[in-house]
């Protein structure tokens, strides 16, 4: 059983997750407590005695995780329950993908040639949409480089623990 001030951490995540990114509470609570509880590998019985919640709510939680890359399922051999722990492969930012904003740009330029003959102030949000996707699009593989050579520096530094450690 945690303590509660894991389940507070797993709270305010879960909270935060929710207000930000639209995530419903209890994949967000057992994001958080994934981040912090001992053994990093549970069972779904023992994340959902962890966090006070059914089974089911545990178990749609890990497959909305899962679909996002976060989360992920093991089994070790002999055992007949998976293990639920973060994916180690998640460590990447998230968003920085410059395709991805590429795609919204194109996708506010479609927009506004709908809005060809509308006035300014009508085609104004999707022009700005369409800038910032493009400016997003423009810089972030330069900033991705950044981090990738700041992270490495924090790793050689020992500020940051290498993978696999």
């Amino acid at each position: 059983m945690p303590n509660d001030s894991r389940l507070i951490f797993a709270d305010h995540v879960g909270r935060f997750y929710a207000r930000q990114y639209g995530f419903p509470p209890m994949a967000g609570r057992l994001l958080g407590y994934l981040l912090v509880c001992d053994p990093p590998q549970q069972t779904i019985d023992e994340l959902s005695q962890a966090l006070l919640a059914s089974r089911s709510a545990i178990t749609g939680a890990v497959k909305l995780l899962e679909s996002h890359g976060t989360a992920r399922r093991t089994r070790a051999a002999g055992e007949r329950m998976d293990r639920v722990g973060l994916d180690p492969a998640d460590r990447q930012p998230r968003n920085l993908d410059s395709a991805i904003h590429k795609e919204h740009a194109a996708l506010f330029r479609e927009g506004l040639a709908l809005l060809t003959d509308a006035p300014p102030e009508r085609r104004a949000p999707l022009e700005e949409m369409a800038a910032l996707a493009e400016f997003l699009a423009d810089r972030l593989p330069r900033l991705v480089d950044e981090w990738h050579t700041h992270r490495d520096t924090l790793r050689a530094s020992g500020k940051l623990p290498r993978p696999g450690a």
